[in-house]
């Protein structure tokens, strides 16, 4: 069954107009690797859509400030991915800072942990990153963190969410000393309830920033599965594995469809729910979501080219 073969249609939870306004500017992640697969951005996304470039070992930082390059260069906001673990030391940061200004105008960073069980050098986390300033003397006008609303088992090893907990008010605390602007990304998780109930969580211990919430995209199960376990998804992976036990739906691909459904719906019913936006991890292909968000979500998904 081919992938992109999508029919536009209609959530029974929710009407098209509240899942447009819910997928309104949503963000996308791409690769070094997966990005030269590409002819042209412009045709698939939005105009102004921020693109995350993901860092992953060992990917040279000459690719990933020729990827940013290129998408600035096609009018799309670039957020590259700053992981504390495989930075070496200050100088290197404040270099790839420099490369990033000097070479493709970037304004924005993701910071994180990274995926890197042993540290490079100086930096294990994404609040060593913030401490040093060198962001903001850069003068970035925005700074996204990471969260976790399934907790995250390489952080917490005791299943707890403590110590992501932690950073988060950390990092909550930086926001009102920085003039960049501040949001949380998150990993994706399969069901809205349990994402619901954790965004309610932080703004009752008084973390306000925005939560820019993370969505797989449309892939073939089998993939998606492999990626949430990588990932370490956490209990609403047994929305995936319940879907595998049903042979009639084994060979066709997960879609959000449902999650993005119910989560627009509480965002309608609920206009100060602090999720904001929608970032869409593109398991099964760039243009795979980038297709679905146009077959799903009305003007939202109206690729540049067209708009």
């Amino acid at each position: 069954m081919a992938l992109l073969n999508f029919k536009k249609r209609s959530s029974p939870a929710a009407g098209t107009a509240v899942i447009e306004a819910f997928l309104d500017g949503y963000s996308i992640e791409v690769m070094p690797r997966t990005a030269e697969k590409i002819q042209d951005f412009r045709a698939l996304l939005p105009a102004g859509t921020r693109v995350y470039i993901a860092h992953i070992e060992g990917t040279a930082i000459e690719d990933m400030v020729a990827t940013a390059k290129r998408l600035n260069a096609d009018g799309f906001p670039v957020m590259p991915h700053f992981p504390a673990r495989i930075i070496t030391d200050k100088a290197t940061l404040a270099d790839w800072i420099a490369r990033y200004q000097g070479e493709a105008d970037v304004k924005q960073a993701l910071l994180l942990a990274g995926g890197v069980t042993t540290p490079h050098g100086d930096y294990d986390s994404s609040m060593q990153l913030l401490d040093t300033a060198l962001f903001d003397k850069a003068g970035f006008t925005h700074l996204h963190v990471a969260g976790h609303p399934e907790g995250n088992r390489d952080i917490d090893t005791d299943g707890t969410t403590k110590n992501v907990d932690e950073a988060l008010a950390w990092k909550q605390g930086f926001s009102e000393l920085t003039d960049a602007k501040m949001a949380i990304a998150t990993q994706f998780a399969f069901e809205a309830a349990p994402i619901i109930e954790w965004a309610d969580s932080l703004v009752e211990t008084g973390i306000t920033l925005p939560v820019h919430i993370g969505i797989a995209g449309p892939a073939k199960l089998q993939t998606m599965i492999k990626f949430a376990i990588a990932c370490g998804v956490g209990p609403s992976l047994k929305v995936l594995q319940k879907r595998a036990m049903d042979v009639s739906k084994l060979l066709l691909p997960y879609e959000p469809t449902q999650i993005i459904a119910d989560l627009a719906t509480h965002k309608a019913a609920n206009p100060d729910f602090n999720i904001t936006k929608t970032h869409i991890f593109p398991l099964g292909g760039i243009k795979t979501s980038a297709t679905w968000v146009t077959e799903n979500g009305g003007a939202a998904g109206v690729p540049a080219a067209n708009s």
